[in-house]
């Protein structure tokens, strides 16, 4: 019987604990909560750690896009348009040039999708058409700026920089020897990466 009374006291005494852990835990949860809530309104919240999305690198795009495609916008429906970005240092200046993609039918065919290759401050260095995505950056330059590998047509092609700019069209171009080099960066990884979209 006192065996018994014994384990009923521990069992009692076990669940009192655990409610109270429990309880302790909610509590120091929702300060620290209340708390950043508050500096955050207050403006005085530590958001060094946060990871930033570039809204100036979004803004610029959006703004260059709605000139480009000023006579395309009224053919335009709502869900189409969006773009995807990605950035990459394609001359090793340290100022990342944006590849901005597209994947709906207005802008993608059987062929491939169009997009735009644009400098860091908006300009464009070029657009293309019937390419798939990703995009390669190969482990060659030409001129500083590397070499591209586009995906056109099921089939690699070779892209180099030529007074300025990158060929249009991939599927007219050199093909590209053997497979990817392993240490090639991917771009505008559409699909795998899971990029975020945005509206224009």
């Amino acid at each position: 019987m006192k065996n018994k009374i014994l384990i009923a006291f521990l069992i009692l005494a076990m669940v009192s604990c655990q409610k109270k852990e429990n309880s302790t835990s909610k509590n120091i949860i929702k300060t620290i909560v209340q708390d950043t809530l508050s500096k955050t309104l207050g403006g005085t919240a530590n958001l060094s750690k946060v990871p930033e999305k570039d809204n100036k690198t979004v803004e610029l795009i959006r703004a260059r896009l709605l000139v480009l495609l000023k006579n395309d916008l009224p053919a335009l429906t709502k869900g189409q348009r969006f773009f995807y970005y990605d950035s990459f240092d394609l001359n090793n200046d340290k100022k990342e040039e944006y590849f901005v993609g597209f994947s709906n039918p207005y802008f993608c065919g059987s062929g491939g999708c169009s997009g735009y290759i644009l400098n860091n401050d908006g300009s464009v260095i070029n657009s293309f058409t019937v390419t798939d995505y990703p995009i390669f950056a190969a482990t060659t330059s030409t001129g500083n700026f590397k070499d591209l590998i586009f995906k056109s047509k099921n089939t690699l092609h070779s892209m180099k920089m030529k007074n300025g700019k990158y060929p249009s069209n991939p599927s007219v171009q050199e093909k590209w020897k053997g497979d990817i080099p392993a240490q090639s960066s991917v771009i505008l990884d559409i699909y795998a990466k899971k990029l975020e979209k945005y509206s224009f």
